[in-house]
């Protein structure tokens, strides 16, 4: 009798064990969960109907703004296409840009750069095996208690094959990844970021906290800009939403004439911010990219892709 107690008991135990094990799993992506489903409920509700919901979102827009220059009804999918998701005369003008896209060509010796051999014969591909895992990225690497971005991941693969590094924000690390995010696209792959650790939650909050903390001479953080003053104005700019900011990159940006990477927008926007940014393999860059793309969950790559 003793005997089969104790082979129960140790039964529950194992069992008991299992869940705990699967529910902390579960736990590590909760507080990120409900940040995301937070975030995609407020810009649904604010973009639902823009003159309606005037005194909370848009106090200081005129109502031929509202009725005509706003796009109404977006839902969660829309906002991949930044500002021109709600800018209706940007869509237009953004709508002919990419009748015949500027970045091709970047696409094009993205594709050369993937196929062309290091000089030991092995390629990109034998790190990442097909250019559309270029969707795996941002993610983070447990055994080595950090995220690892695409642009850090080209890098490794050039150093570890004896390849010289990559200038991290344009030039032909802004072009290979033009290819990548094009096939990503092209296989309808998603943003999908996994939090499935404590020191991932804990890079996710560390994100978190950079997105939203004041900083610089300016006293401005990230989320004035692109979580409350989305859809606004800022001299002759559309302020872009938080919600799909990141699954559009790489870019070619007009005022570029050239692709870039998420690292070099970024750094651009914190430094109009009155920031010194920081370096784009840095814990904090990477950590925000992490916040960001986590926060973009389900939305579909659209990168490449043109803006201003």
């Amino acid at each position: 009798m003793l005997l089969k107690i104790a082979k129960t008991t140790a039964l529950i135990a194992l069992t008991v064990s299992a869940f705990n094990i699967t529910l902390n799993a579960k736990d590590f992506s909760a507080q990120a969960e409900k940040d995301r489903v937070a975030l995609v409920k407020y810009f649904e509700t604010k973009f639902q109907d823009p003159l309606k919901n005037r005194a909370e979102f848009f106090p200081y827009a005129t109502d031929d703004e509202l009725e005509n220059g706003i796009a109404k009804g977006l839902k969660f999918q829309d906002f991949s296409e930044g500002s021109y998701s709600y800018n209706i005369d940007g869509k237009a003008q953004y709508e002919d840009l990419k009748e015949m896209p500027p970045y091709d060509f970047d696409v094009d010796t993205g594709k050369t750069l993937w196929n062309k051999a290091f000089a030991n014969g092995k390629s990109f591909s034998t790190c990442f095996g097909t250019p559309d895992s270029f969707s795996k990225y941002p993610y983070f690497d447990n055994a080595r208690n950090q995220v690892v971005t695409i642009t850090q991941a080209v890098n490794e693969c050039l150093t570890a094959n004896g390849e010289k590094a990559w200038n991290t924000k344009k030039g032909d690390m802004a072009k290979l990844q033009a290819y990548m995010a094009q096939a990503a696209q092209d296989e309808g792959k998603i943003t999908d970021v996994k939090i499935d650790s404590q020191a991932a939650a804990d890079a996710y909050e560390n994100g978190k906290e950079y997105y939203y903390t004041q900083r610089g001479y300016l006293k401005l953080n990230c989320a004035e800009c692109h979580v409350g003053g989305s859809g606004k104005r800022v001299r002759n700019e559309n302020l872009s939403p938080f919600l799909g900011q990141v699954s559009h990159f790489p870019v070619y940006r007009l005022k570029w004439k050239g692709v870039g990477t998420l690292e070099r927008r970024l750094s651009g926007c914190i430094k109009d911010e009155g920031q010194v940014p920081p370096s784009d393999t840095s814990k904090d860059m990477k950590d925000l990219i992490f916040f960001m793309s986590y926060m973009s969950n389900g939305i579909k790559l659209d990168g490449p892709d043109v803006r201003k």
